[in-house]
């Protein structure tokens, strides 16, 4: 049995999810990806990821929608999850945070810095 680590990403924009999907890789995690945000939930339940790198803007469901669930959910709760957003004003920041955001990156985000973001809340950096 390995220890492999599963990275859920919930992102509309195919190259961005394609890009996040592809550094997570590179680093040794199983990576599941979502384009939208509403079958990402019953995903999300089933599959319980380690992490999640969640987009605010998405076409259905707003991801912070998506985090509010989460943080009522007792089996979702302790779910670390990473927005990734080109919401970036302080008060975007602030409020993706108040939702249950674990972390809090704006785009275009580089490689380092989501792997580090990863690290952190996996308890690793």
């Amino acid at each position: 049995m390995d220890d492999q680590k599963t990275v859920m990403i919930i992102e509309d924009e195919t190259d961005a999810a394609e890009m996040f999907a592809e550094m997570m890789r590179v680093n040794g995690f199983r990576v599941l990806k979502m384009y939208s945000s509403t079958p990402a939930i019953p995903m999300i339940l089933k599959e319980k990821p380690d992490v999640i790198i969640l987009d605010i803007m998405m076409p259905d469901i707003s991801g912070l929608e998506v985090l509010r669930y989460m943080r009522r959910e007792p089996s979702l709760f302790s779910i670390p999850v990473i927005v990734v957003s080109a919401k970036s004003m302080p008060s975007d920041i602030k409020i993706g945070i108040e939702a249950g955001a674990s972390m809090y990156l704006t785009k275009p985000v580089g490689f380092l810095d989501l792997k580090h973001a990863v690290e952190k809340v996996l308890g690793r950096a």
